[in-house]
């Protein structure tokens, strides 16, 4: 599946926003202002101007309608979910060149707040993976305790873990352990 480089930098995005939530193991990641601060700058997010408490609020609002995307049971309830996301963003599609970038397309009108950048941008880049007949792509990860979202960008789609290196490690460990002491029986 090709990507585009900025829909890539997107899907990246509202993965790592859903994925600030809080979870049963871990606190919100998005639990005050400075930590938007954090998100904003580590994600590189241009022209948000300056957020207060009501930015904090409605970032936290889009994470949980992007959540309910990931959790989406089929295509045509991604899309309305996509669909009333962007709406509400008021969208205004425009080609920039900014900070270094070749050519790409920005989603949200300017000046718009850090919420309707977002809903805007990643909205439309889960859409495109909507719109090419790969929602499934959207994926939690499977390790019992983990639950993080991901987007399964692997050749056959058969990714299950959202980081092969932690949860899918942890769990063939776990498992070749449970084999040997089984053996040893």
């Amino acid at each position: 599946m090709l990507i585009p480089h900025d829909t890539r930098i997107a899907l990246d995005t509202v993965v790592d926003l859903v994925n600030t939530a809080p979870q049963s193991d871990r606190d919100d990641a998005l639990g005050d202002l400075p930590s938007l601060h954090t998100f904003v700058r580590a994600h590189d997010i241009s022209d948000v101007g300056e957020l207060d408490d009501g930015d904090l609020r409605a970032v936290r609002d889009v994470r949980a309608k992007f959540a309910a995307v990931f959790a989406a049971p089929d295509a045509r309830i991604a899309a309305t979910l996509i669909n009333q996301l962007v709406a509400a963003a008021g969208t205004t599609p425009q080609l920039t060149d900014h900070d270094g970038y070749d050519w790409h397309v920005h989603y949200f009108a300017p000046g718009a707040s850090v919420a309707d950048h977002l809903a805007a941008d990643c909205g439309m880049a889960l859409a495109f993976i909507v719109v090419a007949g790969e929602q499934e792509r959207l994926r939690r990860c499977e390790a019992p305790d983990c639950g993080r979202a991901f987007v399964d960008l692997s050749r056959n789609r058969s990714r299950r873990y959202c980081d092969s290196r932690t949860c899918g490690n942890r769990l063939h460990v776990a498992a070749y352990r449970a084999r040997r002491k089984e053996a040893a029986r």
